[in-house]
């Protein structure tokens, strides 16, 4: 089609003629709305960079010493599952202080218990990697196993709301049980007072 022609029928349909592939003779055109194509173009974007960030690293450090108290390590742990279950990747560091890069063996033990605790959801990316006085694992997680453990976690959840709601039951069937004996009482002690 001559290019005038295209110009004249873009502007009768009040759209725009867009050239798609230039390089080609004769040039590959297309009569569209230019302003809803960048805009859906400048969409598509900002989509594609949301779901890039939403597998961000998150760093999670042992404490400042490998004398870290396994309560702590726990808190860690958890937080880190926290993690893994919402698709982030996880560096977990362990720093040595002073003296303690001597004793190597106590801080990969740390970060061995990490991994062998968060094993259930996540696989090891990367093994432990030294950065001067500081050791450090990344894990990410596993997608199959992060959607079995929610579906474990939501079995669990919905069973023991079942079982509040059964306690619940109880409860009150045994209230009901105390008001009727209550009853009863009174009604006997009413009978001796005549």
């Amino acid at each position: 089609m001559d290019t005038s022609d295209a110009m004249r029928m873009a502007v009768e349909k009040g759209l725009d003629l867009v050239e798609i592939v230039p390089d080609t003779r004769p040039p590959v055109c297309k009569i569209m709305d230019y302003g809803k194509y960048k805009y859906e173009l400048s969409q598509k974007q900002r989509r594609d960079r949301a779901a890039s960030k939403a597998t961000e690293m998150k760093e999670i450090r042992l404490g400042r010493s490998v004398k870290i108290d396994p309560h702590d390590v726990q808190v860690r742990i958890d937080q880190s599952r926290r993690f893994l279950i919402h698709g982030h990747k996880v560096m977990v560091t362990q720093r040595f202080k002073g003296r303690e890069i001597a004793h190597r063996e106590l801080g990969l033990e740390n970060l061995r218990d990490v991994a062998n605790a968060l094993a259930e959801i996540a696989r090891v990316e990367q093994t432990p990697r030294w950065m001067g006085k500081q050791a450090s694992i990344i894990l990410a997680p596993d997608k199959t196993k992060v959607e079995a453990f929610k579906r474990k976690l939501e079995k669990e959840k919905a069973e023991k709301l079942a079982q509040g709601q059964k306690v619940e039951e109880e409860k009150s069937i045994e209230q009901l049980e105390a008001e009727l004996e209550a009853q009863n009482k009174d009604a006997g002690g009413e009978d001796d007072h005549d």
